[in-house]
Order: structure tokens, then C-alpha cells, then sequence
């Protein structure tokens, strides 16, 4: 059975966490998750992935910390991640108290999914340079770990660097809450054999048609890699509602696909997540 998630930009004028939350958590669906973009500079040193301008909920978006603890505290099971959250612009010691205080009070319900940034404008105002930025998220990633799981943890890298320390609480989720790489491929599907706990990739993209079709290469690699690829839980964000595609996900052992909502209210959400939940439903019968 496939779980089914639905991503939304929460801003100002969409409908609010909590409330979306509740509304996903009756029709069945596993989880929530939240995008990150801390602004939008101006500047425009990288094109927006998808082609044309940017929309406006990327510059509109709340933080997702906060908009995930309002969806974890008006439900009791739905699950609730950040899709994706932006490592390499993060203090990680900063990050890690966030995401064990956000587990800890979902009782291990968060999911921390986790990019580079495709943004380079965005990651230099932050201090980080654009070359830089995977070496960057995959020592914070580390030093996050050993925050979560040692009493006293310390992390000496080039990027990261910081001798014994104390700081609580630890997540509820043990070792720590999964640790999701999103991106593209080849290079997420290495990131996430090299340290992640699941990986997220678009069901399409400029470089393939349909992610289906690379799923088997990416269980080769994490066989190559020494790392059991069902172990790494496979999340497909945005493909299309296709009956026969779900069945070949299922197959091919796919845990979850996520669908994205727009910004809006609920007269105009509502309908659309009743439809989704529809086609879920015959997709898994």
C-alpha cells in the first residue's frame, strides 16, 4: 500500500496548518509537509528549476518549523515533514534543538526531509557559497546525528566545528527522526546512500521521464554503496495520478508519493484533497 502526503507553501493566504492538518488526517492521508525558502533575493544568479518566473509562494512561505508544529498539534497521527528543509542555509546546532523540540512534541511524528538548495542567491546570503553547499549539508546532517544520539557530542569538520557539548532534548524517534534527501538524480539518490534514511526524488524531471524507470538503478546503487536499499524509504514527489504508475511504484517499493496543494483557502483545497484521497484509495484497492 502506498501512504500519500500532501505538501502545501503555507503563507498568509492559504489555508492554515491546523486547519489543513485536520482536513488530511480525516480523509485517511499519512502526512504534511512543509517547503523552506528563509526570502527570495532579488537577483537572479539561478533560474527557477521549473522554468519562468518564480512564484510568489516562494517568496510568501512561512517558516516550516512553525507551520509543522501547528499541523502536529491539531492531529494525533498525521505525520508532519519538511519538504525540503534547507540544511546548508542552517546552524545546525540551531536545527538540531528544532527538530528534536518538533518530534518531541508530535511523539515522533516528524520526518525530516532535507535539500541543498538549488538557489544561489539565497545560500550566499546566508554565508555559504554555492560550490560549497553539499559538503556544507552533509557535515551539518553528521553533526545533527551526533547531536541526537551521543550526551556529549562534538564534531570537528571543515564546515562544522564544535568541541563537547550538552543539549536536550533528544528526539523520540530512535536514533532521530529519518533523515530524507531530496534532489535530483544521480546525485540525491548518492547523498541519501551516503547518510540519509530515505530519499526523495521529482517523479519527473528535464533529465528522465518518469523516476520509475531509475528505481532500479538506485537500488543497484545502494547495493554497490553496502547499504540495503530496503532500508531507505523511497518518497515520490509530485506524479501523476495514473492507476497503473502506482501499482509499478508499489512494486517497485515505493513507500510514499506527495502531491502538492496550492496556496489557497479551503473552498478550493477541500475539493481537491477529496479527489486525491479518491484516486489513492482505488490506486491501493
Amino acid at each position: 500500500m502506498l501512504q500519500t502526503g500532501i505538501s502545501m507553501f503555507f503563507t498568509d493566504y492559504s489555508m492554515g496548518p491546523g486547519e489543513l492538518a485536520r482536513a488530511l488526517e480525516e480523509r485517511g492521508f499519512e502526512s504534511v509537509w512543509a517547503p523552506e525558502h528563509s526570502h527570495i533575493p532579488l537577483s537572479r544568479k539561478s533560474p527557477f528549476p521549473s522554468g519562468g518566473d518564480l512564484p510568489k509562494k516562494y517568496y510568501d512561505t512561512m517558516d516550516p518549523f512553525v507551520t509543522l508544529t501547528a499541523a502536529a498539534a491539531a492531529t494525533t497521527k498525521l505525520l508532519v515533514g519538511t519538504g525540503v528543509c534547507l540544511v546548508a542555509q542552517r546552524d545546525p546546532i540551531q536545527t538540531a534543538k528544532l527538530v528534536a523540540s518538533i518530534d518531541q512534541v508530535s511523539n515522533g511524528r516528524f520526518l525530516f526531509g532535507v535539500g541543498n538548495s538549488w538557489n544561489q542567491d539565497e545560500l550566499e546570503d546566508h554565508g555559504v557559497k554555492f560550490a560549497d553547499r553539499h559538503k556544507v549539508a552533509r557535515e551539518r546532517i553528521e553533526a545533527m546525528k551526533e547531536i541526537w544520539t551521543k550526551s556529549k557530542p562534538e564534531y570537528h569538520g571543515q564546515f562544522v566545528n564544535f568541541d563537547p557539548m550538552m543539549t536536550w532534548p533528544k528526539p523520540v524517534r530512535k536514533p532521530h527522526p529519518p533523515v530524507i534527501v531530496g534532489g535530483a538524480f544521480p546525485y540525491s539518490a548518492r547523498r541519501a546512500i551516503r547518510y540519509g534514511n530515505g530519499w526523495i526524488p521529482h517523479a519527473s524531471r528535464t533529465t528522465y521521464d518518469e523516476i520509475g524507470t531509475l528505481i532500479p538503478e538506485f537500488r543497484q546503487m545502494c547495493e554497490a554503496g553496502g547499504r540495503n536499499p530496503d532500508e531507505i524509504e523511497i518518497t515520490v514527489w509530485g506524479p501523476k495520478q495514473d492507476v497503473p504508475l502506482m501499482k509499478r511504484y508499489m512494486e517497485l517499493g515505493v513507500k510514499r508519493v506527495v502531491y502538492t496543494v496550492e496556496s489557497e483557502k479551503a473552498d478550493k483545497v477541500l475539493p481537491v484533497l477529496d479527489q486525491i484521497a479518491a484516486f489513492m484509495q482505488k490506486a491501493n484497492a
